[in-house]
This record gives structure tokens, C-alpha cells and sequence, in this order.
């Protein structure tokens, strides 16, 4: 006799996951860059989804309901956006956004190379640690070779760049103490994306990374079951995380670019008219977005000075310090990344 089975309870990542599953069919089957017929001159009407990965208050969202706002403008309601917070359409879960845009089950996205790197782990390589001192550093070597070679690599996977937005220069936070040696950051466990690089990099620090969706780091934090966790101000700002993290490291530890990604296929079907528009328009909103996030920095540094954080900056022999401990993971990398990324990015003697 067969013995019965005691019905078990789904877990919250059970459900989600077959939420996320469920979104993304319901999304394929309503098709990618949906239309709704002609206009009377014969121009293609579009009703068109965005996400990105955090919540209405930040910089990235602002860009995107800006870039939505204008395409309905200038084409009088002829294409609409809709813009998601938070990674909506896919319950949460960025790497699984990413992958919807590159299949066609959404049509545009604001997320960061780290993102991309769960795919493909070369998209990774702007993000590496201490190559840049600051934004301008980093958005110059976008500018250049290395834009080239992203815009080449998201090709092969279905998704045409429309340029760079900006997260800014990746920053620490911790309950115990300020950051200023390796030797700080020993034993304590810190939230970090899905990303190997990050991983192998807090491991060589001799901390203890640990990955969770974005969304459950406030309580975790709250509640001690993590030590600290890292992001631009914009994100440590938005988030409120000033209310469950005493220490601030100003460290510039890693450029977080934003890549404004539309489904290649949609972007192929377009007329030249309706391409030269959405480009123009695209490099507007990431015109707005970086401009808003640097100009907003200094003033969110000092409002979480005012809520309560103690913050500290690295100085430059400090930053030589972690390079020093941190060579051998770059000529482990150099090997992912491959010679166009590397050559573009990582200076000599790195």
C-alpha cells in the first residue's frame, strides 16, 4: 500500500516563483510592444511596458516616467509607457526582468550591468572594484571603446542599448563600526546582489556575503540576521536604510552604470522615424537621470548625516590598501571578462 502524502505548505519562494512564472506567461501571451492599430496619416499605434529595479522615489523611476511622459507627448498619445517599480512584472526578481527584455515579455528596462552579469558574466566587468575614483571616470569609458562592446554584447542577447544611465559610485553600510582596511570588514556579513564578482571579492576581504532579493534587506538588517550590505546613496537613501544602519563608508568601490535597454526585435521593427525618436527621447531621460542623481548626492550624504549615520571616507593609500589585498581576483577576472572588456576597462597593472 501506498503510503499517503502530508500536503505540504508552499514556501514564499515557492510562490513567488510561480508567480514570477505566471507574469511572464501572461506577458508573452499579450506580445511585446503591443499595438493598437493605425493612426489616420497610417503611423503604428504602441502600448509599451518599463521596468526598474527600485521603488517610485528614486532617480532611475523618475527618468523613466519622464522618458514615458515625453514619447506620449511628442506622438499625442499615439505610444504610451507604462512604467513598473520595484521589478513588478517579474515578482521581484531583477536577473528574471533582465531575461523577460531579452525574450520580448516586456519591452524596455533600467537595470545595472550587475544585473546583466547573472546572464552573462562579461557585463560584469565596468562594476570591478577600484578601477574608478568617480562617475565621471566611469561614464568616460562608456563613452569611448567600452559602450561599444556593451552595446555588441547585449546585441547577442536580444537587447539594443539606448545608452547609460547612472547609479553612481557603490557604497558601504554596517551596523558595527566605520570601514577603513580589509581587516574591518573580517567576519561580517554583508548583503550583496547575485553576482560571482561581488562574491569572490567580500570572500577575498575576508567577510561573509550573503545574497536576498533587494526588497527583504531593510528587515533583515532590522533584525540582525545581516551585518551590513552595499549601493549607491540613491539606493541607501531611498530605501531608508539611515533607520537600521549606523555606518557609512564612502569607499567608491565600484561604478554602477545603468544600462536603458529596449528589446532589440521591438527596436528592428520600428520605422527610422519612430527609432530616431525613441533614441533621442532615450538619451534625454539618461541626460535627466544622471544629471538628478549626481546633483542630489552631496544633499542625500547629508541628510543621512542628519538622521543619524556616522559616515567616514576611504582616502587614497586606504583605497591602494584593498587593491593591494585584492590582485589576485583581478587576474582570475580578467579571464571572464575576456580581452575586449578587460582592455576597455581594467588599467594596466591591475
Amino acid at each position: 500500500m501506498m503510503e499517503a502524502r502530508v500536503p505540504t505548505t508552499p514556501t514564499k519562494g515557492t510562490m513567488l516563483a510561480w508567480f514570477a512564472v505566471l507574469v511572464t506567461l501572461v506577458l508573452l501571451i499579450s506580445g511585446c510592444g503591443t499595438n493598437f492599430g493605425t493612426t489616420e496619416d497610417g503611423k503604428q499605434r504602441y502600448r509599451w511596458k518599463m521596468t526598474v529595479t527600485v521603488g517610485s522615489t528614486s532617480t532611475w523611476y523618475l527618468a523613466a516616467e519622464k522618458f514615458a511622459k515625453d514619447l506620449e507627448e511628442e506622438t499625442n498619445g499615439r505610444i504610451t509607457l507604462k512604467v513598473f517599480g520595484n521589478e513588478r512584472l517579474s515578482a521581484g526578481e531583477a536577473t528574471a526582468g533582465v531575461e523577460q527584455l531579452m525574450d520580448g515579455a516586456k519591452d524596455f528596462s533600467y537595470n545595472s550591468p550587475i544585473i546583466y552579469a547573472g546572464v552573462d558574466p562579461r557585463f560584469g566587468t565596468v562594476t570591478a572594484p577600484f578601477i574608478f575614483d568617480s562617475v565621471e571616470e566611469g561614464q568616460e569609458a562608456l563613452a569611448g571603446k567600452g559602450g561599444d562592446v556593451y552595446a555588441d554584447y547585449l546585441s547577442e542577447h536580444g537587447v539594443h542599448l539606448l545608452g547609460f544611465g547612472e547609479s553612481g559610485m557603490r557604497q558601504l553600510t554596517n551596523t558595527h563600526h566605520p570601514i577603513h582596511t580589509p581587516e574591518d570588514l573580517h567576519g561580517l556579513k554583508f548583503r550583496i546582489p547575485g553576482f560571482g564578482l561581488y562574491t569572490d571579492l567580500y570572500r577575498s576581504l575576508g567577510s561573509n556575503p550573503t545574497t536576498m532579493p533587494f526588497g527583504e534587506v531593510f528587515t533583515a538588517l532590522q533584525q540582525g540576521a545581516i551585518d551590513g550590505q552595499e549601493n549607491p546613496i540613491d539606493v541607501i537613501y531611498s530605501s531608508n536604510l539611515q533607520e537600521v544602519q549606523p555606518y557609512l563608508t564612502l569607499w567608491n568601490y565600484s561604478y554602477d552604470p545603468l544600462v536603458l535597454g529596449v528589446n532589440e526585435d521591438l527596436f528592428d521593427s520600428l520605422d527610422a522615424e519612430d527609432q530616431e525618436l525613441v533614441s533621442r527621447l532615450a538619451d534625454d531621460a539618461n541626460e535627466f537621470q544622471i544629471k538628478k542623481n549626481r546633483d542630489g548626492e552631496e544633499k542625500l550624504i547629508k541628510e543621512l548625516k542628519d538622521g543619524g549615520m556616522e559616515v567616514n571616507e576611504l582616502t587614497e593609500a586606504e583605497k591602494d590598501e584593498f587593491r593591494t589585498t585584492l590582485e589576485p581576483l583581478y587576474a582570475e577576472y580578467r579571464k571572464i571578462w575576456g580581452q575586449d572588456m578587460s582592455e576597455a576597462f581594467i588599467p594596466e597593472g591591475l
